[in-house]
């Protein structure tokens, strides 16, 4: 009995060490795309660096996608400074593309969608923290949701339909909002069992967390602000 309970104690121990590291890290990362963002949009020159010229744009979303593919797939294989670097890159890339939103919309509306996605995202992390149920059957609809929502927002490149814009808004919400509860619940089921003693192993695990939940964030707040942010010319 005392066994178990060590057993049981130990392994509490060990998630919330490991979600300790991962929100640290997601933070962090939250915090240089803000100011990157910021930085860019306060600048003249660097806008006009970014956003007319078509080559920079595409080398910047490429270089994005890239650096989420080689997390992804090899960051057990890479030094824990590596990991953290490629994601403090990828956060930094991501200010540099996102700071568009300080021209798009205005500073309140990107306010609102920022307090309403972060207070979401601390629900439904939450929620995927204490909650008992198997949240495996939700992880594949919502993998299929999310794999609609990127067919349909290439579709609506070409149509240019402000109503399949909202749709695609309204159920990127939910998608995103039910992914943060998702991974959050499969982080920390990863991190019962994370070893401790291994300083390396749980940099790289907390970085690819870190990126999971950061990824979530994000979407769900660009969702929220295509949603309801309005435009900076009306």
């Amino acid at each position: 009995m005392q066994t178990s309970r060590t057993l049981e104690a130990r392994t509490l121990s060990a998630a919330s060490v490991y979600m300790r590291h991962v929100y640290t890290w997601m933070t962090a990362g939250l915090a240089v795309t803000a100011v990157v963002a910021l930085a860019v949009a306060g600048s003249p020159d660097l806008r006009q660096l970014i956003f007319s010229n078509f080559i920079v744009m595409i080398a910047l979303i490429v270089a994005q996608f890239g650096i989420v593919i080689a997390l992804s797939a090899a960051v057990h294989k890479m030094s824990a400074a590596m990991a953290t670097g490629m994601f403090m890159l990828y956060s930094l890339l991501t200010g540099l593309t996102l700071s568009s939103i300080f021209i798009v919309y205005p500073i309140g509306s990107i306010a609102n969608a920022f307090i309403t996605t972060a207070g979401m995202f601390l629900a439904m992390s939450i929620y995927g923290t204490v909650t008992k149920r198997d949240l495996t059957g939700m992880g594949n609809f919502l993998f299929m949701g999310l794999i609609g929502i990127i067919i349909a927002s290439i579709v609506n490149i070409f149509l240019g339909s402000s109503m399949m814009d909202f749709v695609i808004s309204v159920v990127g919400v939910i998608v995103f909002t039910g992914l943060t509860a998702y991974d959050t619940n499969k982080l920390r089921q990863f991190g019962a069992g994370a070893p401790l003693d291994d300083s390396v192993a749980i940099r790289r695990g907390a970085i690819l967390g870190a990126l999971t939940l950061y990824l979530d964030f994000i979407n769900l707040f660009l969702m929220l602000l295509r949603l309801f942010g309005g435009n900076s010319n009306d």
